[in-house]
């Protein structure tokens, strides 16, 4: 039975379509394959490139790690350095700022070191440029552990120089603990010597009694109510004292260096608006003054007197009644050191 027209031509299209479209899957599976081919040959080539890579890379983390631990080794001996020289004098001082210097020139390397890793970790593979990089950084830091050996043993010249400093101050110390003491004893000697004499000269006289180590005179007896001046009975019994003063003058050694001090003091009562003086301490300042001046009148050598005034603030009898104010209102001496 015979087809259609159509349908004859169609089954003839077909025929001719097919093995065109055989022949062009074909092909692409070739193109396939090649490139597959092509891109499995790039992986390989790319894997060993990059296995390379790594073991460069792992290669210099190593060193940087061994920089990074000797770099730590300094920054810990620099540290110990820097608190031991922290503790010198001034000599010590100048070292310290040698050793801050280098400590900031670690600090420079460190950045130097971090730039280093940076590059080499952005780098495909280690160039010249970064191994002349390392080379400097091994010289610098083979050159400050060098500079820190040198610093420890200056620093170890100046701790024994300073031990043998310390040595010589406490054997200074203690000579000078001695003289003072033997300086003392002779003087006790001597004070005792004066307070002998004085109790001598002026007996039982009223007026006058010892308190401790300093004889005081009550200031009615030398000087009028509000006057600085000396009374004839005040210079009677100033007399003899002058002369004993004289006499110890001439037999203690000129090398203890002795003064007599003269310190005068008044009571608590205001001055009254038509007195010589402003307030009492000037009164008590003028007075003691007028028993240097006296004493030095009678041949007291002037070094070997000193004169206070306390006013009213170091009173010896409290209270507010006419015999406290009189104990209060004194003159004192003493022998003591200068």
């Amino acid at each position: 039975m015979a087809l259609p027209r159509h349908l004859q031509s169609g089954q003839a299209d077909s025929g001719d379509y097919w093995p065109g479209f055989v022949d062009a899957l074909a092909t692409l599976l070739l193109v396939i394959v090649f490139l597959l081919a092509v891109f499995t040959a790039g992986q390989f080539a790319l894997s060993q490139a990059l296995t390379g890579r790594d073991e460069q890379l792992a290669e210099l983390n190593g060193r940087l790690a061994t920089l990074a631990e000797e770099l730590n080794l300094a920054q810990s001996e620099n540290e110990r350095l820097s608190l031991r020289v922290s503790t010198l004098t001034q000599e010590n001082g100048a070292l310290a700022e040698t050793n801050a210097g280098l400590t900031s020139q670690i600090a420079g390397l460190q950045e130097g070191l971090a730039a280093a890793r940076s590059s080499l970790a952005e780098e495909e593979a280690l160039n010249e440029e970064a191994q002349a990089t390392v080379a400097l950084l091994n010289n610098q830091m083979a050159a400050l552990r060098e500079e820190l050996a040198r610093l420890n043993e200056a620093l170890n010249a100046s701790e024994a120089r300073e031990a043998e400093l310390e040595a010589e101050v406490v054997n200074l110390g203690r000579r000078l603990n001695a003289a003072l003491a033997s300086e003392v004893a002779r003087l006790a000697r001597y004070r005792s010597e004066f307070f002998g004499r004085l109790i001598e000269v002026l007996g039982d006289r009223s007026g006058v009694r010892v308190v401790g180590d300093r004889f005081v005179f009550e200031t009615d007896v030398l000087f009028a109510s509000g006057s600085a001046e000396l009374s004839e009975e005040g210079r009677r019994s100033l007399a003899p004292i002058a002369d004993a003063i004289i006499q110890l003058t001439d037999e203690i050694p000129d090398d203890l260096d002795w003064v007599l001090r003269v310190d005068g003091h008044t009571d608590r009562v205001p001055l009254g608006p038509n007195a010589p003086f402003e307030s009492n301490w000037e009164l008590s300042t003028a007075r003691s003054l007028s028993v240097i001046a006296y004493f030095e009148s009678r041949g007291v050598p002037p070094r070997r007197l000193l004169a206070a005034g306390f006013g009213e603030h170091y009173p010896i009898a409290e209270g507010r009644t006419q015999e406290a104010y009189a104990r209060n209102r004194r003159i004192e001496l003493k022998l003591t050191s200068r």
